[in-house]
């Protein structure tokens, strides 16, 4: 091979690794290594003149390689690779060794951290010696969007992307649009009615030229890459046309049975013919056909003869260019917490709270529980977050909306008593500090308790519609005496999370949430290029938030569709078609569906056979078929045994 010609180049990062490691020894120590030509430190390497150094020394030295030994790849690899392309070298010419998170940041002892840095860029520019210019994948795009979910992150979504001029499918699972916002009565720290806020978005997505809206579907598959994704769509038979149903009720009037309704939480009744709420979008009706006892009342009385018992589940298939996945959160159900007393009648839900308090809720608005107006009030924080060994995160809006709901119940009933029993508060947003103080001056009481300290919610001996709630807080152990708790329970990954990671590919957190690419500076993006997330589907936030990254996505989303092409990874998987044995391991494990089979010679003749065959648009370059690969046939571009090898022969040789 050509003798190389490598520049290296250490930072300091500020104070961040110069505390834990001797940088100019560093660089001084690369002087020394096998075709270094150059090496120099730098306080920031990632700043302009940082960059500027290193653009003037390729041209000076004739530089063919480059390493840069300062922070993770993960942060500024991008960064460096366009500084040396803008030089004239091919971007993966290019290695990074992080001496920042594996040297500075996890050791005490200086020298050692420093010698560990001297091994680490040892085998940074052993494998760079190794390097090869890698080209860039490209591939068409379709200029149309998908966008899962259609609580109010994916409405926002689907709307920006529209109004660029784009198609959208916007699918959502239950009969209307809106989400758990739609449940809600009022937001903070506001207080607008929530209905007053998203109806007319929900109208607006529903008009809107350059929306689809599939409503009462899932989405059953997602094939393909960046720019080409196939989809394929279930839609659930309603029983009604929908084209027919003028959404005028008189079906719901009729229908003789009443069953639980589950948008209410349980707490109302809905006939077996319905809509979810009175502002539903699409305002179209719905047959239960679980609880629909075939009277065919419904079909007597539609004058549109929009009822069709025949109807069956229709299969929509469609190509994007791009999706969002927004397919929000769930709540905790409380009886996973059984010292909180779930299962009595004065206990509730925060979401059973609002749909009490929500005019168009179970009882009109009024708070009354078993018949009564309750003048005792307690409401718990951190039902189920904040745990340890089990749901460490918060979920961000709780203490908000306990800090809203206390003050409902001082509006509709004055001579309330409210107790907050709170662990910490988290009023981090615009105007949330100023609501959190108006709450208490209007008088209710807040109590400090440990999250780890004991609680129990049980029925007042000789009183059947009371509880007490029996706590250890920071005045000692006390009693409330209650006629309604409302649990502040923990927003937790949707239930059908799994089965969308297992059709999109996006990672999930340790928390169930869909993970982003980078917490800080990538937290629109996945790990599968083309996919982006909105909303609560990433993590708890509040309405907001949620608005503000269903933006996000959809200006990233504008942003690949209004290219001709994408560009697709460089560094994957190859085969060596002489040393594969066409086992099929790696079509099997390959958690992308990049490799395939592909046939060789003429079939039926000793020549033919079968190998493996990488989807370049497709492939990740995770490495999983190589390590599986039994006939190691398989490589990963950048990532070749050799210059692995390479690394490790540098990390020896210190």
């Amino acid at each position: 091979m050509m003798k190389m010609r490598i520049g290296v180049y250490v930072c300091h990062c500020g104070l961040n690794i110069e505390a834990m490691v001797d940088v100019s020894g560093v660089a001084k120590f690369a002087s020394i290594l096998p075709d270094v030509v150059v090496a120099r430190d730098y306080k920031y390497m990632c700043s302009d003149p940082g960059q500027e150094m290193i653009k003037k020394d390729i041209t000076e030295f004739g530089l063919d390689r480059v390493v840069v030994a300062s922070c993770s790849p993960r942060m500024h690899e991008p960064t460096f690779q366009v500084a040396i392309q803008e030089a004239g070298l091919n971007p993966y010419c290019f290695e990074m060794a992080n001496i920042r998170e594996h040297c500075s940041w996890v050791h005490t002892d200086k020298e050692r951290a420093t010698e560990k840095a001297e091994a680490l860029v040892a085998a940074a520019v052993f494998k760079a010696s190794q390097l090869e210019p890698l080209e860039t994948i490209e591939v068409d795009v379709t200029p149309i969007a998908l966008v899962i979910g259609a609580g109010i992150a994916g409405m926002q979504a689907a709307l920006d992307i529209a109004e660029e001029g784009f198609k959208v499918y916007l699918v959502e699972k239950e009969p209307s649009i809106g989400g758990h916002m739609a449940q809600l009565d009022k937001t903070f720290p506001t207080l607008d009615c929530s209905a007053c806020i998203l109806t007319p978005k929900m109208v607006d997505v529903a008009r809107h030229p350059n929306i689809e809206l599939i409503t009462y579907a899932e989405v059953e598959s997602v094939e393909g890459y960046i720019g080409n994704f196939k989809v394929r769509v279930r839609k659930k038979p309603r029983y009604i046309d929908e084209d027919k149903c003028t959404g005028c009720g008189i079906c719901a009037q009729h229908c003789p049975v009443k069953v639980l309704n589950e948008f209410d939480l349980g707490l109302g009744y809905r006939k077996a013919t319905y809509v979810p709420f009175p502002q539903a979008i699409p305002m179209k009706y719905t047959i239960d056909r679980d609880n629909c006892i075939q009277c065919r009342t419904c079909e007597n009385v539609c004058g549109m003869e929009a009822v069709d018992f025949e109807q069956k589940e229709e299969f929509l298939e469609f190509d994007v260019g791009a999706i969002v996945v927004a397919t929000g959160y769930d709540l905790l159900d409380p009886l996973k917490e059984p010292e909180f007393g779930y299962e009595l009648e004065n206990v509730i839900s925060g979401l059973q709270f609002e749909r009490l308090s929500n005019a168009s809720g179970p009882t009109g608005g009024k708070l009354i529980i078993n018949g009564k107006v309750p003048k005792d009030v307690v409401f718990i924080s951190c039902v189920g977050s904040r745990e340890k060994g089990g749901r460490e995160y918060c979920s961000r809006f709780c203490c908000m909306y306990n800090a809203k709901q206390a003050h409902l119940v001082g509006e509709k009933i004055p001579d309330a008593n409210v107790t907050v029993l709170y662990s910490d508060m988290r009023a981090y947003g615009e105007g949330f500090e100023e609501f959190y103080n108006r709450v208490r001056e209007e008088g209710v009481r807040y109590v400090r308790r440990e999250l780890e300290d004991p609680i129990e919610v049980k029925m007042m001996d000789g009183e059947e519609d009371r509880v007490v709630v029996v706590a250890k807080t920071e005045n000692g152990l006390e009693e409330f005496k209650s006629d309604l708790v409302v649990l502040a329970n923990a927003a937790v990954a949707k239930g059908d999370a799994d089965k969308v990671r297992r059709l999109t590919s996006v990672s999930r957190s340790r928390d169930g949430f869909f993970l982003e690419l980078h917490p800080k500076l990538r937290p629109i993006e996945t790990t599968v290029a083309g996919i982006f997330l909105a909303g609560c589907a990433q993590a708890p936030k509040d309405i907001p938030d949620s608005v503000a990254q269903g933006s996000a996505a959809a200006s990233y989303v504008c942003s690949l569709l209004a290219q001709k092409r994408a560009k697709g990874e460089s560094c994957i998987s190859v085969v060596d078609e002489d040393l594969c044995i066409g086992c099929g391991t790696c079509v099997s494990v390959c958690p992308f569906g990049a490799m395939e089979f592909s046939e060789r010679g003429t079939y039926g003749s000793s020549n033919f056979r079968k190998v493996a065959q990488n989807i370049s648009a497709l492939c990740k370059g995770c490495g999983i078929c190589g390590s599986e690969c039994p006939g190691r046939a398989l490589n990963v571009k950048h990532f070749k045994d050799e210059q692995i090898l390479a690394q490790v022969e540098g990390i020896l040789s210190v």
